[in-house]
């Protein structure tokens, strides 16, 4: 989105993804955040197109349920497409 920088936007998708979703980690005390969160390590504009962006994101496989596809994609893309972050 227009006034969203790519960073804040690629830190938002890292965290929504991973410990947003599946990990309450502030309020029970109990979970190391660092050990579950994901990590925007990179961010590349898209050649020919204005304000357009591919962020990389790396998760911990901690997340991942063995054998679990549906837990990969609810975590890569469920909740990724209804931030209004993004566009």
């Amino acid at each position: 989105q227009p006034g969203v920088p790519p960073e804040e936007a690629g830190a938002a998708v890292a965290a929504e993804s991973s410990t947003g979703t599946w990990t309450t980690v502030w309020t029970d005390g109990l979970t190391n955040l660092d050990r579950y969160k994901g990590r925007c390590y990179d961010i590349e504009p898209v050649a020919g197109e204005e304000n357009q962006y591919i962020a990389y994101v790396a998760y911990p496989l901690d997340l991942f349920e063995e054998g679990s596809v549906t837990n990969l994609f609810t975590s890569i893309v469920g909740n990724v497409f209804g931030f209004k972050a993004l566009r």
